[in-house]
């Protein structure tokens, strides 16, 4: 479900959506990491001026932690890191 929304909200912020991943990862219980792959000339937008894009994704992506009591750290890179 996170994974989904990321997923969707990345493609309308990016020139090329078709090439957005996204993955998760447990890195323990009750503790997961979400890494949002783009082109490199995307990642700066994903990531927004002084990280105002991507605070403000960590800021919604936190609220599901009520729902479902994971914490989520998120992060961007770009292919072929």
């Amino acid at each position: 479900m996170v994974e989904d929304f990321v997923r969707e909200f990345a493609k309308l912020l990016v020139s090329h959506p078709d090439m957005v991943e996204v993955k998760r990862h447990n890195l323990a219980e009750k503790f997961d990491e979400i890494v949002i792959y783009a082109h490199k000339e995307d990642a700066g937008k994903l990531i927004g001026r002084e990280g105002r894009t991507i605070n403000a994704l960590k800021t919604l992506i936190g609220g599901c932690k009520a729902k479902d009591g994971v914490s989520y750290r998120v992060n961007v890179r770009s292919h072929g890191e």
